[in-house]
């Protein structure tokens, strides 16, 4: 399981990467709410949503990765 995660001004965004039965889920999260839910087969495509939500957060704030 991966996890990023970014933090500003109380709210917590997440993307959670797990590995399914078909290929890997990835799961963002606002505040515990998912806001947006997807399954890969090519971990292209899970890299490169990681790549979008990192630049979503670029703007200073504080971001952890596990």
């Amino acid at each position: 399981m991966v996890t990023l995660e970014h933090v500003q001004d109380g709210m917590t965004k997440r993307v959670v990467i797990t590995r399914g039965a078909v290929g890997w889920d990835v799961r963002e999260e606002h505040d515990s709410h998912v806001v947006k839910q997807a399954t890969y087969q090519d971990w292209h495509r899970v890299e490169r949503a990681m790549h979008a939500f990192e630049l979503q957060g670029s703007d200073g704030d504080h971001s952890t990765k596990r």
